[in-house]
């Protein structure tokens, strides 16, 4: 049974930086990502990365974290991280790691198997 457990949350000022993991059991997909979701809106790809687990084919960023977020995977492909830098207050959200075996798509309705979820809170 694959589970998703995301870690790495919590608060900090504007300008600062959190790093988030997403530790992945029963799971070896090509594609993991992370989306974002705040109060009153929907959730949304913040970025994306797809590897056959040597290479990397690809990465997504959303626009608005393009230069200020970094995803990874580490080469066993049990865990996905983003290094979340320079943050912002509209940063704040919940955000959640999400994976599917074939290749990543933006839309959250694409994506198979979900975590529970680590609440970001950036102050300014």
């Amino acid at each position: 049974q694959v589970q998703l457990v995301e870690s790495g949350g919590g608060s900090v000022q504007a300008g600062g930086s959190l790093r988030l993991s997403c530790a992945a059991s029963e799971y070896s997909g090509s594609c993991m990502a992370w989306f974002r979701q705040a109060p009153g809106k929907e959730r949304a790809a913040v970025a994306s990365h797809y590897t056959n687990g040597i290479i990397t084919y690809a990465t997504y960023y959303d626009d608005s974290v393009k230069g200020r977020f970094t995803i990874s995977r580490d080469n066993a492909k049990t865990t996905l991280y983003l290094q979340m830098n320079n943050l912002k207050p509209e940063d704040t959200a919940m955000y959640y790691c999400a994976a599917v075996s074939t290749t990543c798509k933006s839309s959250y309705s694409h994506y198979t198997y979900w975590g529970q979820g680590t609440q970001v809170t950036v102050s300014s």
